[in-house]
């Protein structure tokens, strides 16, 4: 080959490269501390901030917590040392993590506070709206069983969504309950959302109740697992309605078959992209009140004054499963795995 022309390839080689190298440098490094990996979702949470942020030229950059409230204040301090100018953070304990969240917003490092409230003005709120997701919860379970004993598996205690979800579960229940129509026989958080906590706490109900009970409003698609596993070992699953939300494909394949009443479709490819694009942004100086749809809002236990964005759920029973295989969330064979022919409409 001729050595110029060689030469010439080469460099403009080297130009390609190193144009490559700026693009995909040009963005922030965005820094993720999880909660934990227990459960199905966060890792499909995870593929679309990380898919965002690259496409903004970004650099995705993660830690997880492993349920720990302590690891995720060290796990945050490391992001930072990693170089992060965002952080998105799924908080394990809403106040065990302030320090770090007030140490990295002193320090001019924007939060955005993952799907989970952190009550610091200075934080920007990204959740769905979880009030409306206990609505929805509420108001299917009470379709299928209007009066009778209820059970609420709550979700973590060191959480502000199984408040606001269960406040929005009592709004749809609170007048039956008034009436004596439907009668509170069994309450209790789950620590860190484990769905082996929610077996025990059903469990104990269960016993407590001489297995008379009526119906479920379990907090999340985990929390309803653990219960239904307790409600199958008294064969009463498929007859006591069960509610959930995530829209884990185990607990969808449940709403097919009839043991989980519904489930609630938060499309977590939503809410990670969304995510991701306000970190991006915030790195690059834009004030939390000037990203797109956000709105002031103080209804947390603190009543803090809060930046939010609230993206809005879908309850999905029996009858609307297309919804979520349409949507490309799971696949049809998942859905109907072990389905009775005939029985479900997406499965027919």
């Amino acid at each position: 080959m001729d050595f110029k022309k060689h030469a010439m390839i080469s460099l403009a080689a080297l130009a390609l490269s190193a144009t490559a190298a700026f693009a995909q440098g040009k963005g922030p490094v965005v820094g993720v501390s999880w909660s934990n990996f227990q459960e199905e979702r966060w890792k499909t949470d995870e593929a679309a901030i990380k898919a965002a942020v690259e496409k903004a030229g970004g650099t995705y950059v993660s830690a997880d917590a492993q349920s720990s409230p302590a690891k995720q204040l060290t796990d945050i301090e490391s992001l930072i040392s990693r170089g992060a100018k965002a952080l998105i953070i799924l908080a394990q304990d809403a106040d065990a993590v302030r320090p770090a969240v007030e140490k990295a917003v002193a320090e001019g490092i924007p939060v955005v506070g993952y799907d989970r409230l952190i009550e610091i003005p200075q934080a920007f709120y990204l959740t769905f709206d979880n009030v409306e997701v206990g609505r929805l919860q509420a108001r299917e379970v009470f379709k299928v069983k209007p009066e009778g004993n209820y059970v609420f598996i709550k979700g973590s205690g060191s959480d502000p969504n199984a408040n606001f979800l269960f406040q929005g579960a009592m709004e749809v229940l609170k007048p039956a309950i008034d009436s004596g129509k439907i009668k509170n026989v069994g309450e209790a958080y789950t620590d860190g959302w484990l769905p082996a906590n929610a077996q025990r706490n059903m469990e104990q109900f269960l016993t407590k109740n001489n297995n008379k009970v009526d119906a479920v409003v379990a907090a999340n698609d985990g929390t309803a697992g653990g219960a239904i596993a307790a409600l199958a070992a008294q064969g009463l699953a498929g007859s006591v309605p069960v509610s959930g939300q995530d829209a884990d494909k185990a607990a969808l394949n449940r709403v097919a078959l009839g043991t989980q009443t519904v489930s609630v479709f938060k499309d977590a490819r939503e809410l990670g992209r969304t995510a991701a694009e306000i970190a991006v942004q915030l790195a690059g100086g834009k004030k939390l009140n000037e990203i797109q749809g956000a709105k002031s809002w103080n209804l947390g236990p603190k009543k803090q004054n809060m930046t939010a964005l609230f993206l809005t759920p879908v309850a999905i029973t029996k009858d609307n499963l297309n919804v979520v295989v349409d949507a490309g969330w799971v696949t049809k064979d998942v859905v109907c795995q072990g389905v009775k022919p005939g029985s479900v409409k997406v499965c027919n």
